[in-house]
């Protein structure tokens, strides 16, 4: 992959990838900021934030009309440690993407119409997915089990809605020129435009931002975790749903390539030994699946299943079948070849997403922002042989630290 650089005086990495088969662009800039930013009075903040960025900037009142006209579309979205926005259009008409940007960047319209039409969409949505659906609570509660001080113990959609009904322009304001800036963002562009073009447009329309010096965040360590934890509920819900997590590395750190492909031997495809040995083998799941928070500080290994049955029974039958593979994988050595399909997979499906140019565009940028080459992406995981893995599975897999919750129905 090609992949050209810069930095602009005021601190904005830009990022460019040429693909000149499209006859499109893709514009992503990424914001260093998340929800793990957040003041924890104030959850939520970031989620809303990303909505108020199309509420109209200083000079701009309608972002998405004038990228329509453009004959372009854009999207968001926010997570725990970042918040992107990203712009699909004609490749020659990239101007009027890196214009819009550029202004929302710039400074924000602070409309309070705005705000009271963003504030209403975001309780609504909080509404919808935490409150009006089965297991929307699910989260806040495991999130509040598995974290006592780290702001991850708070979904990225806040704690509660007070919080959003509370925000204030003052707010918003602090929000946005404590965290939206150049010196926190970076801009990455694929398509079918040349480096030239990239550096030409992107100095012009983005130069003359000035710095925002962003405060270095200081964010509580979460404490080890020294003893099980165990959480019951119920609720309006068909069926009993476990989630059991396990504290794991974050992002990049020893550990988490490892916790990444334990997560694809347990429940990637129908080679995978939960579905083998757990819904094909037993009678007790209706479906049982690994995953793992690619977060930025320490995340958790997560393990979700439904069950047939809504009976203690079938809970420890349930927990005891997942634990004994669990215990598997810290005593017996993966074989080799169930490693290697499973770094084949995983890097067949990392070339085939890269023949999308705005996911290269998205891509690059997150790779710039932890300051990796993405180039390098699967190196790690070659790296890993079955005596490290069970290595580390050992670590991650300990009894003390897992957080075990048992929604139930009503």
């Amino acid at each position: 992959m090609q992949i050209n650089r810069f930095t602009l005086p005021n601190g904005l990495r830009v990022v460019h990838s040429p693909d000149t088969v499209t006859a499109m662009v893709a514009v992503d800039v990424l914001y260093d900021v998340g929800a793990r930013d957040e003041n924890p009075s104030l959850t939520g903040m970031a989620h809303l934030f990303e909505h108020l960025m199309f509420g109209g900037s200083e000079n701009i009142p309608d972002f998405d009309g004038a990228l329509s006209a453009a004959g372009g579309i854009s999207n968001a979205w926010t997570s725990s440690d970042f918040t992107n926005f990203y712009n699909v259009l004609p490749a020659v008409n990239i101007e009027t993407a890196l214009w819009l940007e550029s202004d929302r960047m710039l400074k924000l319209a602070f409309s309070p119409k705005a705000l009271e039409v963003q504030r209403s969409v975001v309780i609504e949505e909080f509404k919808q997915v935490c409150l009006n659906r089965p297991y929307g609570d699910l989260d806040h509660a495991l999130r509040s089990l598995a974290y006592k001080k780290h702001p991850y113990r708070y979904p990225v959609i806040g704690k509660e809605f007070s919080h959003i009904e509370k925000v204030t322009q003052n707010d918003v304001r602090n929000w946005f020129y404590s965290h939206y800036g150049p010196d926190n963002a970076v801009l990455s562009i694929c398509g079918n435009v040349t480096f030239d073009q990239v550096r030409r447009l992107v100095t012009k329309w983005f130069g003359n931002i000035e710095s925002r010096h962003i405060a270095p965040r200081h964010i509580p360590q979460e404490p080890l975790q020294t003893a099980p934890r165990h959480l019951e509920m119920s609720g309006d819900v068909p069926q009993t749903a476990i989630v059991m997590a396990y504290p794991m590395a974050p992002y990049g750190q020893p550990g988490y390539f490892e916790a990444d492909i334990i997560s694809d031997i347990l429940a990637n495809g129908r080679s995978s030994r939960f579905y083998r040995s757990l819904q094909l083998g037993t009678d007790l799941f209706t479906e049982v699946d690994a995953s793992i928070q690619g977060s930025a500080d320490a995340g958790l290994f997560l393990i979700n299943a439904r069950l047939r049955e809504n009976t203690p029974q079938a809970e420890a039958d349930a927990i005891g079948a997942i634990t004994a593979r669990l215990t598997q994988l810290t005593q017996t050595e993966v074989a080799p070849r169930e490693l290697r399909r499973c770094i084949n997979r995983l890097e067949s499906n990392r070339t085939f997403s890269l023949l999308n140019y705005l996911t290269v565009a998205q891509t690059l940028a997150q790779a710039e922002m932890r300051n990796e080459n993405p180039d390098n992406f699967m190196a790690p995981y070659l790296a890993i042989t079955p005596a490290s893995l069970l290595d580390h599975a050992r670590g991650l897999f300990d009894p003390d630290r897992l957080n075990t919750l048992i929604y139930r129905p009503r």
